[in-house]
């Protein structure tokens, strides 16, 4: 048994301002993707993943129970398979920023959920905010408190566009030009980045005042401002509020960002080679770069491993 490839994805912006109603842009990343895989042989790593996916199942089962009209699994044919060797075959690196379990959790979706909503479908408002609603519910098994963004947009792999909380939709975004300067980018930092303990700082920081305030008045206006300039392909707009951010990020989400790339951040924001932003909930995995001149960003960060997301 082999079932169906699910990607990556990059949120190019929105991270942690989404938790406080900021908009927020998700696109998928093919570079990276996994698949269910049945096997009678497993590696350590393929162990490593029936393992998980023997605890999630209960997890699931417990999950039907609490939220009976939400959704409902195919549980013995879910047991069946694990113990057949069932494993999550997955080129998508852990704790990258880039949506690990979040293709795993669509994969199981989209093959042991009953009455699904599939991807052929009209897809209203109302569907994918119910989908958004079970990807949440599933995803939290592995960190904590999912949005369950991640999951939705592997599983439909199309952009999808944040107005808020309760107001989600697929959206198109600007073709990419091959030949263009523009770029955006991933640099790997290197370093595993963890989830939860770096939401739990974001969670403490929000009973403080002037974070809360900082977070309305700067981090979540840049961003949104970002998402529409995106969109909108203005990207002369996009790269001065893209400056912005990574400066508000830089000041005031130090904890997220490793040590060691504090000097390159603040680098890009003086030289205006590329400004740096947060990749889901940083600590670790890649960093996002922006950049009006590939060429130029390539040589500042010459020392690190740059991956081209997108080109304009």
């Amino acid at each position: 048994m082999k079932g169906p490839l699910f990607y990556s994805k990059i949120l190019l912006f929105g991270e942690y301002g989404i938790i406080k109603d900021s908009k927020g842009l998700s696109i998928p990343y093919n570079f990276y993707n996994g698949a269910l895989k049945v096997s009678d042989e497993l590696s350590d790593e393929a162990k490593a993943s029936n393992a998980s996916l023997s605890r999630f199942v209960f997890y699931l089962e417990n999950l039907q129970k609490e939220h009976p009209n939400l959704v409902q699994f195919e549980i013995e044919k879910l047991h069946h398979d694990i113990a057949e060797g069932m494993y999550f075959d997955s080129s998508i690196p852990q704790g990258y920023g880039v949506g690990s379990s979040g293709a795993l959790v669509a994969a199981i979706y989209d093959k042991y959920a009953k009455d699904k909503i599939t991807v052929l479908e009209n897809l209203t408002r109302e569907k994918l905010l119910t989908l958004k609603t079970i990807f949440g519910h599933m995803e939290s098994f592995f960190h904590g408190k999912s949005s369950g963004l991640d999951p939705l947009n592997s599983y439909l792999s199309i952009p999808i566009l944040i107005n808020s909380k309760e107001d989600i939709e697929a959206t198109g975004i600007p073709a990419q030009k091959a030949t263009g300067h523009g770029a955006v980018f991933l640099l790997d930092s290197g370093i595993v980045g963890e989830t939860a303990p770096m939401v739990n700082i974001f969670m403490e920081n929000l009973k403080d005042k002037g974070f809360r305030a900082m977070l309305k008045n700067q981090f979540v206006k840049y961003t949104d401002l970002c998402v529409e300039n995106f969109l909108g392909g203005d990207m002369k707009s996009l790269f001065a509020n893209t400056k912005q951010l990574s400066k508000v990020v830089l000041n005031n989400f130090k904890p997220m960002i490793p040590e060691q790339f504090h000097g390159i951040w603040q680098h890009g924001i003086d030289s205006n080679d590329y400004y740096l932003k947060l990749c889901g909930s940083g600590g670790g995995g890649y960093i996002l770069g922006f950049t009006e001149d590939l060429e130029k960003a390539q040589n500042a960060l010459k020392d690190y491993k740059l991956e081209v997301v997108y080109q304009f």
